[in-house]
């Protein structure tokens, strides 16, 4: 096998944990989340490799998903960027053309005696009314716009894509969304003085009008307010957005690329850059998503021809079809829950949640050994995130976010090939912990004490934390700069 070495094709796995980054807890002895979490795979490719402190955009910004990943994966978002909506809306799976608009939404919950709304999210479990809502929506007309379409698709959790097609919108307009509980509901206006920007914003309103009037007459509705439940009676839109034209990820970076991202807004950035998005059955995205299923995606897409790679979305169908018959060279998964975690402020969960992620991890590595073993293919494993969710904040932050990357074959010999290879490749939960739950002094440490490696890599980094990533050798870099990291680790010639 190592005689052939230069024949084999380097490929590369990353694992994209969102929201990963944290502040210092006094529960945990002034540690991280993720330095108490008992983690010992994402340890081991810090230890195997070289480690250092990014910065998803640009220090001391507080920046969303969507502009992370487009900086992370190469595409400046002050260039490129046009709004979340158009990500969520594909992502969900539903087409665009140039001229139309989408939006990012949230169903939600509207005072209309006072116009407030009192809550943003109707229902974090929405899974099964919100397609039902989605479909009474879908096609609906607007009365003074009937030449107006409108497409709507059930996204996550209590989210949804918006599309409106017709003659001279503009994505330069305002939302609904006064984007904190207890606000009043927003009116869109148009942010620059064209006709095409105050056309928009006029049927947009009314857009929102016409929503509220359908769900609030909703049979499903009236069943929400029986259980004592939140009722959906408006949808909030934001994020006007248009469809970026941008190169293609596999002309700009010579990789051919395959993404798992349940996450809608994520897939639909994807889609954007000519990203293949795989199948991966039981997951979700949120919090009961199976990290196994995803592990098992990128592996097989990695791992072709060897293994058949698993099917991809067809855009604006319900549909799927193979993926490359040879495989790809670039598997990004994205992973949610921990940044979900985050936002709830839940401490126990985010910890939790990262312990599951490092069995993910180690599943990926096992099935992604087998195929090395082929002698086919040299692996890279890369960990790292699009920013922080300290659960102290319960929100985005501007603090950056540990990057690690090693061969495959060192993060075996850290491991050890025996503990590689008898891995359980069996699905688990992620775990359950109710959410605001609260550290308390007496949280066990030792464990992960008791399973530290060596560093043998690239620099003396032996953890996967924010705190050892400032050690590391990659010091402190732009997002920007990710993948030419990755690619000069990997000594591919395309730069």
């Amino acid at each position: 096998m190592e005689g052939d070495l230069k024949k084999r094709r380097r490929r590369v796995a990353v694992v994209l944990i969102d929201g990963l980054g944290d502040v210092s807890l006094p529960g945990l002895r002034r540690r991280t989340a993720l330095q108490a979490a008992v983690a010992p795979h994402l340890d081991a490719v810090a230890s195997g490799g070289v480690s250092g402190l990014m910065d998803p955009v640009e220090p001391g910004l507080a920046c969303g998903s969507d502009t992370a990943h487009l900086s992370l994966l190469g595409y400046d978002p002050r260039l490129y960027y046009r709004g979340r909506g158009a990500f969520e809306s594909m992502g969900a799976g539903l087409p665009m053309s140039p001229g139309d608009i989408a939006f990012k939404s949230n169903f939600a919950t509207l005072d209309e005696n006072t116009g407030i709304v009192v809550s943003r999210r109707a229902d974090r479990h929405f899974e099964e009314e919100g397609p039902i809502l989605c479909a009474a929506l879908d096609g609906m007309k607007l009365p003074s716009f009937p030449e107006y379409e409108v497409r709507v698709r059930y996204a996550t959790e209590h989210r949804c894509g918006v599309v409106v097609k017709g003659p001279k919108l503009s994505g330069n307009i305002s939302g609904t969304d006064p984007l904190k509980d207890n606000r009043l509901l927003l009116k869109a206006e148009a942010l620059d003085d064209s006709e095409e920007a105050k056309l928009t914003a006029v049927v947009v309103n009314e857009l929102s009008e016409e929503i509220s009037r359908i769900l609030v007459s909703h049979p499903l509705n009236a069943k929400r307010a029986t259980e004592g439940k939140n009722i959906a009676n408006v949808v909030l839109l934001r994020g006007c957005g248009i469809r970026i034209e941008v190169p293609l990820f596999e002309d700009k970076h010579g990789l051919t690329p395959c993404m798992v991202a349940p996450t809608k807004i994520i897939a639909g950035l994807g889609l954007s850059l000519g990203i293949d998005i795989l199948e991966a059955p039981g997951a979700t995205g949120d919090y009961r998503t199976l990290l196994t299923s995803k592990a098992t995606a990128i592996a097989k897409a990695l791992s072709a021809p060897l293994e058949p790679p698993p099917l991809v979305l067809v855009p604006g169908e319900d549909e799927r079809k193979p993926g490359r018959e040879n495989g790809y060279d670039f598997g990004f998964l994205h992973i949610k829950a921990i940044d979900d975690a985050g936002h709830d402020k839940a401490s126990m969960l985010k910890i939790r949640a990262l312990e599951a992620v490092d069995r993910a991890v180690a599943q990926l590595a096992r099935l992604l050994w087998e195929a090395e073993t082929s002698g086919n293919f040299e692996y890279y494993l890369c960990v790292t995130s699009d920013h922080s969710t300290p659960v102290e904040y319960g929100d985005h932050s501007f603090e950056p976010v540990p990057f690690a990357i090693c061969k495959l074959k060192d993060f075996v010999d850290a491991v050890g090939e025996a503990t590689v290879i008898n891995t359980p490749l069996d699905p688990f939960p992620l775990p359950s912990v109710k959410a605001g739950e609260d550290l308390n002094d007496e949280v066990d440490l030792s464990e992960k004490k008791q399973l530290r490696h060596k560093a043998f890599g690239g620099d003396s980094v032996f953890e996967f934390n924010e705190i050892a990533a400032a050690r590391g050798c990659l010091g402190r870099f732009p997002g920007s700069e990710m993948m030419g990291v990755i690619k000069k680790f990997m000594k591919l010639k395309n730069e």
